[in-house]
């Protein structure tokens, strides 16, 4: 696999870790948050919370190859919490060949993939909002929170986990206002060189303003005056009937689509495969 990809997914793997280790005990506790690695798979479980972005396997097959035994535990352990609906990525060259036929012999089908982005450090074009920009701290972070979980079909209950990671290093939480009103949110996670792109999302009042636009734009010139060689993000891969405005605003922005990842849900599942 080559090192852009497993760049791009190194980078989400650690985002979705750090998600679990910014939620306070009580949010842990009330949402059934566990973590699990199981061979080269980091397992994200949320008992009680039926978000597949809580409850999703990211890398089987990247780091090294996986093994039908690797599928069934995967499998077994959604089971045995009693949650059914959940995702596994599985990137276009994991290893081996054959995982898609074990995933379908799981009793999983293919939804709806995820694009993943890539860009490099050159400054966005000079896009424009009546909505204002902002970096946020601590004072915010609720408001984000409740924005960004409402809008990723997360429970009330996750706010303080979303909040918490204005406190995190490597995060940069950021928003958008109509006045002082709060109307959008954006994140920025950096590590290694390589930054990620979050939680961007807008109260539906004031979408098609340019506001999510605008907070990508000012995420990139942070992630570019911070160093960053790669800039990585995703979204749901375009479907025909979709209006696509994370997608577009995502290629107005200079990002290029790098590689489709699969989602393989339960056959029985009624997820949304977007999940963004």
């Amino acid at each position: 696999m080559d090192q852009l990809a497993l760049a791009s997914e190194r980078i989400e793997r650690a985002v979705l870790a750090d998600l679990h280790a910014a939620a306070p005990a009580t949010t842990r506790k009330i949402l059934g948050l566990r973590l699990e690695t199981i061979g080269t798979a980091l397992v994200s479980i949320a008992r009680n919370d039926p978000t597949i972005l809580l409850n999703r396997t990211i890398g089987l097959g990247v780091e090294g190859r996986a093994s039908w035994e690797t599928v069934e535990a995967i499998v077994a352990h959604y089971a045995d919490e009693g949650i059914k609906e959940y995702f596994i990525h599985l990137h276009p060259k994991a290893e081996p060949p054959q995982l898609r036929d074990w995933l379908t012999q799981a009793g999983l089908v293919r939804g709806r993939g995820w694009m993943k982005f890539h860009r490099e450090p050159t400054p966005p074009p000079a896009l424009s909002s009546e909505l204002r920009v902002q970096r946020i701290g601590t004072e915010q972070a609720v408001d984000f929170g409740r924005i960004a979980a409402s809008a990723f079909d997360l429970s009330e209950t996750a706010v303080p986990m979303i909040a918490s990671l204005a406190d995190r290093p490597g995060w940069r939480l950021y928003m958008s206002f109509a006045d002082d009103i709060p109307t959008g949110t954006g994140a920025l996670f950096i590590q290694d060189g390589v930054a990620w792109f979050d939680w961007g999302a807008t109260l539906p009042p004031y979408r098609q303003r340019g506001g999510q636009a605008v907070v990508l734009c000012q995420r990139i010139r942070d992630a570019i005056a911070l160093g960053c060689r790669l800039l990585v993000t995703t979204t749901g891969e375009a479907v025909e009937g979709d209006p696509q405005h994370s997608y577009k605003n995502i290629l107005r922005t200079g990002f290029r689509p790098g590689y489709l990842r699969e989602n393989f849900v339960p056959a029985s599942s009624t997820a949304n495969a977007l999940g963004r």
